[in-house]
């Protein structure tokens, strides 16, 4: 990952300008430690904060057009480059740089070229010919990406909010799957897959054709020039991910520089269920595996940087972003700069619990669009600030456009968690690798229960962070937290807690409005909420939320609850550290 910063049309061009567009471009730096980039023109400035990955060497931004007419600053990787550069064959390339096709591209079909792109990113382009410029960003919103406005005019573009937010007097989320262009002075979405329209489509399932996309998928993903690893945290997704991906390790262009043994890695605290199950499937693929410890403490210490970096009080995101942020750490301590993980399955195929209490497939279909239309709010926020907070780069396959393409067009009658046929949840992918003759994993692996990443490290973590809140929240603050924060009000002691914290670091209207609301169980959306009526009493982004669902899920009982009252202690779930929820 990269951090980009572009400030666009501003009227001052003095020296001290430039000198704050770098300060400022400076607090990307984590992004991208390896390089630093600026090009002025005029009243527009583009700044480029560097993570080497594809041409080490040659690919320093600002990257250009071949007589430097066209000037683009990118984040991420653009998977198809070698075959869109076989397609313009009239032009001159500077660098290997992946991005560089950007700039080409632009010049070769104008703005409509976006939905060409394979991968990952986010870009401004500035046209220095009518001083005209695009940004855009990808299909799903892997890469951040934030849209502001000055009050002399300016349109600023960075890839976080810190970036940006003391300078601008509005900003925010800038929409995946769409382009901005100053020739029309608005965004307008360039992508549109069959699925957006949430119409329920009927398909036949394939499961060859689903393993085969993902399998292409994680091979893309394999296109590295430094030393890479997949995060393994036992359950399906990343199992699967670090499956294919050791399966195709050594055909690829990376074995030939690091080797053919993949690398993977998982945190959590010790005895947790994620370290049990990661160790077991690293030693089944054979894999050179490197396991994290944390203890909650370290976790509770962490909260503050974490929530500076990730740019959110969203209590789920917060929760699961910690370790990750810790592992990420240590990642790069041992000199790896990308990952490729598991994100985005559960929601393409109704994998959270909460989909068991699904009441047809319509409903079905219609939650896992609504959930792929907010990743960029949550999960994919969290695996690319997280990581990218200490110069590690996160690659996610399930999110490959044409394997979402193939995975939505599916009837959903098929992704319905079915009991009676032996369906749990995901089954379709599940089904799709379970391959008798030449097996991706072990059946338990294959078929062990979804665990959230916030749950799977270690129960005692949401526990503990619960518990910590309570000590720093009064009874007074939560009443009256409704006149200190009458937007996005938090209703727990816990989310008063994150966002007392993300306040102090951005305090601006603009930056409160960017993190999401509303009611959730189990990650769910606020619809589904109305799936089941108990849950409306239960309102936890912890996975235990999904009442007699998990196989460790919250328990109330008379005599717990009357305990905890004697001891004057919160109340506390019965999952405990040993507690495996895993299905046979």
């Amino acid at each position: 990952m990269c951090g980009i910063l572009a400030v666009l049309g501003c009227t001052d061009n003095s020296q001290a300008k430039r000198s704050r567009v770098i300060e400022l471009s400076r607090r990307l730096k984590h992004r991208g430690p390896d390089w630093s980039g600026l090009h002025c023109h005029g009243d527009c400035y583009l700044a480029h904060q560097r993570l080497a990955i594809v041409d080490p060497a040659s690919g320093d931004q600002p990257l250009y057009n071949q007589d430097k007419t066209v000037v683009v600053t990118v984040n991420g990787e653009i998977y198809n480059h070698k075959e869109l550069r076989a397609q313009l064959k009239s032009h001159t390339f500077r660098t290997g740089s992946d991005c560089e096709v950007i700039a080409h591209l632009y010049e070769e079909h104008g703005e409509n070229f976006v939905d060409m792109l394979d991968g990952m990113f986010s870009f401004v382009l500035l046209d220095t010919r009518d001083n005209s410029f695009i940004a855009a960003r990808d299909a799903i919103g892997i890469t951040p990406l934030y849209i502001g406005w000055g009050l002399d005019g300016s349109v600023w573009f960075a890839s976080e909010m810190k970036a940006l937010s003391d300078d601008c007097e509005r900003f925010m989320s800038f929409l995946p799957g769409h382009i901005y262009s100053s020739k029309q002075g608005a965004l307008r979405r360039w992508y549109n897959p069959p699925w957006f329209s949430e119409q329920i489509p009927s398909s036949p399932y394939d499961p060859l054709a689903l393993r085969k996309a993902f399998e292409n998928a994680v091979v893309k993903r394999l296109m590295t020039d430094v030393p890479f690893g997949v995060l393994l945290s036992g359950g399906l997704d990343s199992s699967l991910v670090a499956a294919v991906a050791s399966r195709h390790l050594a055909d690829s262009q990376a074995a030939q520089q690091w080797g053919s043994q993949l690398h993977t890695f998982c945190i959590g605290l010790k005895g947790s269920p994620d370290l049990k199950a990661a160790r077991e499937v690293a030693d089944y693929l054979r894999t050179r595996h490197h396991e994290f410890y944390f203890t909650v403490q370290e976790g509770i210490d962490a909260l503050e940087e974490v929530i500076y970096h990730i740019e959110t009080y969203d209590v789920t995101t917060v929760r699961a972003s910690t370790p990750m942020f810790l592992m990420s750490r240590k990642i790069k301590s041992l000199g790896v700069k990308m990952v490729i993980s598991g994100e985005g399955s559960d929601e393409i195929f109704g994998g959270y619990l909460y989909f068991h209490k699904a009441p047809n497939k319509e409903e079905f279909h219609q939650e896992t669009c609504r959930k792929i239309k907010a990743l960029h709010l949550y999960d994919c926020l969290r695996a690319n600030k997280s990581t990218s907070a200490w110069g590690v780069e996160a690659r996610v396959p399930f999110l490959d456009k044409e394997f979402i393409n193939i995975a939505m067009s599916i009837d959903p009658e098929w992704k319905m968690i079915r009991p009676d046929l032996g369906r749990i949840e995901k089954w379709v992918l599940r089904n799709a690798f379970d391959d008798e003759k030449n097996p991706y994993l072990p059946k338990h692996i294959l078929y062990r229960q979804k665990e959230q990443f916030s749950d799977g490290v270690g129960y005692s973590w949401i526990d503990g962070l619960k518990d910590h809140a309570n000590k720093q929240v009064t009874d007074a603050m939560l009443t009256n937290a409704s006149f200190i924060y009458p937007e996005n009000t938090p209703t727990t002691k816990e989310a008063y807690y994150y966002r007392t914290i993300f306040e102090k670091f951005f305090p601006k209207n603009s930056a409160r409005s960017t993190v999401p609301g509303g009611p959730s169980v189990a990650c769910s959306t606020a619809k589904a909420v109305e799936w089941d009526a108990a849950w409306s009493k239960n309102l936890d982004p912890s996975g235990r939320a999904a009442l007699g669902v998990h196989a460790a899920a919250y328990e109330e009982t008379a005599g717990t609850k009357a305990a905890n009252q004697n001891n004057g202690s919160p109340q506390q779930p019965q999952g405990t550290l040993e507690k495996t929820a895993t299905v046979a």
